[in-house]
């Protein structure tokens, strides 16, 4: 099987050290298999888009030696594929319109009750919804291990497009990993819960299911997971210390003989060396103190001060 791997931001703000993490990891790996590496903005939700960020995420790739290779997928101009997938999923009784509102379903514990608390609303607007079957949907994550989930207790009937006409991630990512061929999905641990409602996806879509990799998420001092919507520092102008720092974090080595000096040798070498076991198999790991201020540590520093939660 070709490999084709890909990394998906969103366009809520500037690259950080968790992004580099997680897009440095994916095209490690993808690189490191021969295969190709892909770049998809995942532009769907333009309240939560900041104007500029998409063009600004890619220009940070291109300084850090991170090229695709092909032009970037942008979400955005997807939504007739999303569209097909969902009428797909209605004709075959697996999706349902619902127009209950957040309230209601805090009044249930948050998963949505067998039928609709509110089965219309004045304004007509509603949602559509997976209708989840029973069942354990399990998996095997290259890096996490063994992993399970009874999304239809644990989830309940989750949302496919919003009441507002916008898409919902897990459909849209579901589509368009299928449509470009993703083998591979290597991205952070935040998603690994998401993982069980796309696979279900797949299968009642037909679609083929990936293997995937979960990279620990990176955390600052208050253990709360570095983001872009949130105001995480943004990467340095030093590419080749930020390279640095996050090859140090998924466990990879620089030659102490010979350090790097400039970004596509150290790339070169990370590529050589890299190894897939020495991933660090947690699902989160701390930021050096000072990699949220915007100054990653140098190599040895980082490899001495790791830890992970």
């Amino acid at each position: 099987m070709v490999y084709v791997g890909r990394f998906a931001p969103s366009p809520t703000g500037a690259l950080h050290l968790g992004s580099l993490l997680a897009a440095l990891g994916s095209w490690l790996d993808a690189r490191a298999a021969g295969g190709c590496w892909l770049l998809r903005i995942e532009d769907i939700d333009p309240p939560r888009a900041v104007r500029g960020a998409a063009r600004a995420q890619l220009q940070t790739l291109r300084r850090f030696g991170l090229l695709p290779d092909a032009d970037p997928w942008r979400q955005s101009a997807r939504a007739a594929a999303y569209a097909v997938a969902l009428r797909q999923l209605a004709a075959a009784g697996h999706a349902y319109p619902c127009a209950c509102t957040r309230a209601d379903l805090e009044a249930h514990g948050g998963i949505h009750p067998p039928r609709c608390v509110r089965p219309a609303r004045a304004d007509g607007a509603h949602a559509w919804r997976l209708r989840v079957p029973r069942g354990v949907i399990a998996f095997a994550d290259r890096l996490q291990g063994p992993r399970q989930q009874d999304v239809h207790a644990e989830v309940g009937d989750f949302v496919l497009r919003r009441a507002d006409g916008l898409w919902a991630y897990q459909l849209a990512v579901v589509v368009d990993d299928a449509a470009q061929g993703v083998s591979d999905v290597v991205r952070g641990a935040d998603l690994l819960d998401s993982t069980p409602r796309q696979i279900m996806l797949q299968r009642l879509l037909m679609l083929p299911t990936p293997r995937y990799l979960h990279l620990p998420v990176v955390v600052d001092t208050a253990g709360l997971k570095l983001s872009k919507a949130r105001g995480s520092a943004a990467l340095p102008s030093d590419a080749l210390d930020a390279l640095r720092q996050a090859l140090t974090l998924l466990g990879q080595r620089e030659s102490a003989a010979r350090p790097a000096r400039s970004t596509t040798h150290l790339l070169e070498h990370a590529l050589t060396h890299y190894r897939a076991d020495l991933l660090p198999r947690s699902r989160a790991i701390a930021a050096p103190q000072s990699a949220d201020a915007g100054a990653p540590r140098t190599l040895a520093d980082d490899h001495s001060t790791r830890s992970a939660t």
